[in-house]
């Protein structure tokens, strides 16, 4: 199969081709239609996450936000079949452990995530595990496109909002970062009747944020966030999201929250912060602040989220600001040292 491949930290991505993976007794063979590249991609790429264990040996195939058809299915497979059109959840269960028992597959004790634990999106094929469990079935109206821009970042942004922050109508929802996930968030916070603002240090990105939704914007190089917060929405948001993971973004969004907000962690920390940024505990105390985090989305939740699409209420495809080939992957990640990308950079020519 052709490839985009990691041939070591910080190396340039190589396209060339590689072995078709093997079928498994309860897998399924994915040929990949289309991949968003995401800034989770481009932190395995520069070596980021090795304080959680992310070590690959090389070449490595990452890609983890991607949907496509069928092509195998192992013997012990009975929800899917060759030719059938499917979704892939990046956060995958084993369907054994405790947390996947009570339906909570993203927070598998035993988990595992394609373009990480295994081949991914960057390759034609990729080999899914325990697939009746890791797969979705696809709407017959949505397009490959519209099913890859489901990938981490919605997809993770609408069990954020919905499942773990419980965003309801006429709250102020104050979004840090307007990466890819944050505007995920910034839809699907307006899509539930949320007030959205939206705190970027890129005009571009703010622009995006308005035509997704975003009815106040922030620029966060020119004023500061937590006091514009405050002002605005006369006394604090209802819901803060960090949806970078740096420590300005983080520290900001728990400062932009009124009493008894809520604080909801989507971004994950790069080199700099490697898992750990302070928090202002004195403050949290005497605010009686929730802190909550969204991890992927379990397979189950997918109906909620596509029945949201399917009436209209959610656009995902909104937020694909281009489309690549393979070859130009290497290009794309770059970009993304300096934040130099908008929205949803998919892969759909393979």
């Amino acid at each position: 199969m052709r490839a985009a491949t990691m041939e070591g930290v910080k190396q340039p991505i190589v396209v060339r081709d590689l072995p078709d993976p093997k079928i498994e007794a309860n897998g399924a063979i994915i040929r990949v239609e289309a991949n968003g590249i995401c800034r989770s991609d481009w932190h395995a790429w520069v070596g980021d996450w090795t304080w959680i264990g992310l070590e690959f040996e090389f070449p490595h195939v990452l890609g983890h936000e991607f949907c496509g058809v069928v092509e195998e299915v192992g013997h012990e497979v009975e929800r899917f079949a060759a030719g059938d059109r499917v979704l892939v959840p990046f956060s995958q269960g084993c369907g054994a452990c405790e947390q996947c028992l009570v339906g909570n597959t993203n927070v598998c004790e035993n988990g595992v995530s394609p373009g990480f634990s295994y081949w991914g999106g960057f390759g034609r094929l990729s080999q899914v595990p325990l697939a009746d469990l890791n797969l979705v079935a696809m709407p017959e109206r949505m397009t490959f496109l519209e099913g890859a821009a489901l990938g981490c970042r919605y997809m993770t942004a609408f069990h954020g909002v919905v499942d773990r922050a419980r965003v309801s109508a006429g709250e102020w929802v104050a979004v840090h970062g307007c990466g890819g996930v944050g505007l995920s968030v910034v839809q699907i916070a307006t899509a539930l009747g949320a007030n959205v603002i939206a705190v970027d240090i890129d005009p571009a990105k703010l622009d995006f944020a308005e035509r997704v939704g975003a009815v106040e914007t922030v620029l966060a190089t020119s004023t500061d966030p937590v006091a514009a917060i405050q002002e605005i929405t006369k006394g604090g948001a209802h819901v803060a999201v960090d949806a970078l993971g740096i420590r300005a973004t983080c520290q900001n969004a728990l400062g932009s929250l009124r009493i008894r907000g809520r604080h909801l962690q989507i971004g994950q920390t790069g080199h700099d912060e490697q898992g750990l940024i302070e928090f202002p505990i004195d403050v949290m105390l005497g605010k009686e602040l929730t802190v909550v985090a969204s991890q992927g989305m379990p397979a189950s939740r997918y109906g909620a989220m596509l029945n949201m699409i399917e009436k209209g209420r959610l656009a995902p495809s909104l937020l694909i600001s281009r489309t690549v080939a393979l070859e130009e992957c290497g290009e794309v990640m770059d970009a993304m040292a300096d934040y130099g990308t908008l929205g949803f950079p998919v892969i759909d020519r393979y």
